[in-house]
């Protein structure tokens, strides 16, 4: 009797260090309403009568609960994010941007990423004036720091699973650990979308609101999704990786959409790829399958945010002799990203701006746009 009273007070503690209520679910959320949202379906937000929202994502779910308000009862085996939210660890780059876009970078105190790892002028800036501290990779932080950091929230990216007890070793610290996941939503719209999310969380969500619907209007004016299939120039997106395989998005990823959505076609269709069944969306093919796919595309848009960029078709062909005879290199229409593409998540509609350009031909007065330059 006595082992299994200790067993239980043990779990209660640890469930409360963890940032979760152990109390049983004996009251039922009034709900109000709940967060519109347009493209984005990882999370949901519900509103609460008492001032607390709800937030649902993948696989587990959170309690907002507002300044001076009392945790209450319902929301059992929810991890409590207590407002106000301040001293943040960040450990998920896409979600970086959004923050700046709600110039709410002083709500960041850590992250995990180091001043030579971020394209963000005013990120680098927090980092090299002390404003935000660099405190280990996301599955090694400084545990000290964080302990002594008065610290509301950590958000992670989902390489925090593959290092579980790094999150655990967090919660255990009593701060709630939260896994962004906008970079597996599909539309390429619903990542700039969590930025309603991260506003809620600091109370600033007419802002968000404000900002995401002004973004929106911009991407949908620079649509071009009514061009005939047969009128649609054809566009694959890649990079060479040191072992020689080449990395390609998967059909359906949200790259692929803005290639769409900006008026070109994918070259890649899952009826042409063995896709590899996990959360990647991203994969590795043989260059040989690259070549047989990807040789008549139209367009070649290289990404150089993983292996660094190309400066011009000489160092594309460098790679592999094999691309010279690509239909796009052969006719001067290959691109390459710039570094900050991905991590400027408000980047979208400019990117589908970009791409719109080029496939309609606009791009041939300029070799610079926003996130794309031409290789010569």
């Amino acid at each position: 009797m006595f082992k299994k009273y200790f067993i239980t007070i043990i779990l209660c503690l640890l469930l409360t260090a963890c940032g979760t209520s152990a109390a049983s679910n004996t009251q039922t959320a009034e709900i109000t309403g709940s967060m519109q949202l347009l493209y984005a379906d990882k999370f949901s937000v519900e509103y609460c009568a008492d001032g607390c929202s709800v937030i649902h994502t993948a696989n587990e779910d959170f309690l907002l609960v507002p300044e001076n308000t009392p945790v209450p009862v319902y929301g059992e085996n929810m991890y409590i994010i207590r407002q106000p939210v301040k001293n943040i660890y960040l450990a998920a780059t896409s979600a970086m941007d959004l923050f700046d876009a709600l110039d709410a970078l002083d709500s960041i105190s850590m992250t995990s990423t180091d001043t030579d790892g971020w394209s963000l002028p005013n990120v680098q800036n927090a980092l090299e004036s002390g404003k935000m501290r660099y405190i280990g990779k996301y599955s090694a932080p400084d545990y000290e720091i964080l302990a002594q950091s008065d610290c509301a929230l950590a958000i992670e990216s989902t390489m925090i699973n593959h290092s579980p007890e790094t999150k655990e070793q967090i919660q255990a610290l009593g701060i709630p650990v939260f896994t962004e996941q906008s970079s597996y939503e599909s539309h390429p719209l619903a990542r700039l979308e969590w930025i309603k999310l991260y506003a809620l969380l600091l109370g600033r969500e007419k802002e968000g609101e404000e900002y995401f619907n002004k973004k929106n209007e911009a991407f949908t004016a620079s649509l071009a999704e009514n061009i005939p299939e047969n009128m649609r120039k054809s566009a694959a997106f890649f990079y060479v990786s040191p072992n020689g395989y080449v990395n390609i998005r998967k059909p359906g990823d949200y790259v692929s959409k803005m290639i769409e959505l900006a008026g070109g076609k994918y070259v890649f269709t899952a009826d042409k790829l063995k896709i590899e069944e996990n959360a990647l969306s991203t994969m590795n093919i043989q260059l040989e399958e690259f070549y047989e796919t990807a040789k008549d595309a139209d367009v070649l848009i290289y990404n150089s945010t993983i292996e660094g960029g190309l400066e011009n078709l000489s160092d594309l062909v460098a790679i592999n002799p094999v691309f010279e005879d690509f239909r796009a290199v052969k006719n001067g229409n290959v691109w390459c990203t710039e570094k900050n593409m991905f991590q400027q998540t408000t980047g979208a509609a400019d990117t589908v701006s970009d791409l719109h350009k080029i496939f309609t031909g606009e791009a041939d007065d300029t070799d610079q746009l926003t996130f794309l330059h031409r290789l010569k």
